[in-house]
């Protein structure tokens, strides 16, 4: 047995290097990668969830219209500005009619020619129906004499022939007639449509209404279809909310919602949904509902965003988890469960979630496991860890 003898220096030295060892394995296994993963669990439990759905939308009006004019122009005079209200009928802008007057006043003269042209005609077919019934009438004479042998055939032929030419006469005269009313209508309708024309260089309002844009000012030239002035009415302002589809399942028209105005974060409006579209955003993955205000709140302005929170039908006593101990491992979602001191994955079914940060574990979990819900670092199966309260420590006062 070799014994070695060591100096007061050399007995430091080895105190020292024993406890550098200590303190670094001290901290590889309490602090270092070594260190035990802290977590906080909970525990699952029978309860019934109201779940909510939350969504972003913007202020839009039901009801809007864009006033322009059919055909392409100038404009002449825009008499409504941005802001105003106007009423049902009344002139919003004018567009420059250019030649408009002159065409009607040239279908005016042109109407006037064809109704004295349709009444010469009517003299006509008069005067060659009076003239037929003339001829009509020596020829019933001339046979009368012709049958008592008084008159020659040749002199019966000649009235047969004075009647054959009154009947052309006749329906050539009531040609001309048919013609005539014909060119009439012809020209009513152009008289008609050049109206209608000067009609629409006149812009009305539609209905009761604020003008919310004011597009193009006197002088600019619009082509037809191209906005003068935007309407809408305000008393059919709504919200066109987006949802989320993956969180968007009890979606339904007449759900109660809270509208909260980014222009009033502290005021909580009342409504309900009033229509859910059909066709949903594919971009963006997200379905579109239209929430109605209760009572639409004055001083509301069109585009502005706001918050919306729709109230789903109270769900069934189920399983309830934490929604932050739901995890994805290897392309299953599930959550960390701790029995007999080990941790082990379990891939759950998930059902409806509140907007408080529960969710509805429908198979794969027992009432009373323990879950983990947050933990400081990844976890994988076997893995050391250490039940703690909370994650963060609370400063001291």
């Amino acid at each position: 047995m070799i014994l070695f003898k060591l100096n007061k220096r050399q007995v430091v030295i080895v105190l020292g290097l024993a406890a550098a060892v200590l303190t670094f394995g001290f901290v590889v296994f309490r602090m270092g990668p070594l260190a035990p993963t802290r977590i906080t669990v909970a525990q699952a439990s029978n309860e019934r969830l109201t779940p909510s759905v939350f969504g972003i939308g913007s202020v839009e009006a039901r009801q809007s219209w864009l006033m322009g004019p059919t055909v392409a122009g100038r404009v002449l005079h825009v008499h409504v500005d941005v802001g105003q209200m106007v009423k049902a009928g009344q002139l919003l802008a004018e567009m420059d009619p250019v030649d408009l007057d002159q065409r009607l006043q040239a279908q005016d003269a042109a109407l006037t020619k064809a109704v004295s042209v349709e009444a010469a005609v009517n003299a006509q077919v008069a005067d060659t129906q009076a003239r037929r019934a003339l001829a009509m009438t020596n020829l019933n004479r001339q046979k009368e004499l012709a049958r008592q042998n008084f008159i020659s055939p040749s002199a019966l032929e000649s009235r047969e022939q004075e009647l054959q030419s009154a009947d052309a006469a006749l329906a050539a005269a009531q040609a001309n007639l048919q013609a005539a009313k014909q060119d009439t209508r012809r020209l009513q309708s152009e008289r008609g449509a050049a109206s209608l024309q000067k009609q629409n260089t006149r812009l009305l309002a539609p209905a009761d209404a604020v003008v919310i844009s004011r597009d193009a000012e006197s002088g600019s030239t619009v082509v037809a279809g191209q906005p003068v002035l935007r309407l809408a009415n305000p008393a059919s302002l709504w919200v066109k909310l987006r949802v989320d589809q993956a969180r968007s399942t009890g979606l339904a028209v007449g759900l109660p919602a809270q509208i909260v105005l980014r222009s009033r974060p502290q005021l909580v409006l009342a409504g309900k949904v009033d229509r859910v579209e059909l066709q949903a955003d594919a971009v963006t993955e997200e379905r579109i509902a239209q929430v109605a205000f209760e009572q639409i709140p004055a001083a509301l302005s069109i585009g502005e965003m706001a918050e919306v929170t729709l109230q789903l039908q109270q769900t069934e006593q189920a399983l309830v988890v934490p929604q932050a101990s739901v995890q994805t491992l290897q392309g299953r979602t599930g959550v960390w469960r701790l029995k007999d001191g080990a941790l082990d994955f379990v891939p759950v079914q998930w059902g409806a979630a509140s907007l408080d940060g529960r969710v509805q574990a429908i198979s794969g979990l027992a009432s009373g496991d323990t879950v983990v819900v947050y933990s400081e670092k990844p976890l994988s199966a076997g893995a050391r860890f250490k039940v703690v309260d909370t994650l963060v420590k609370k400063a001291k006062p």
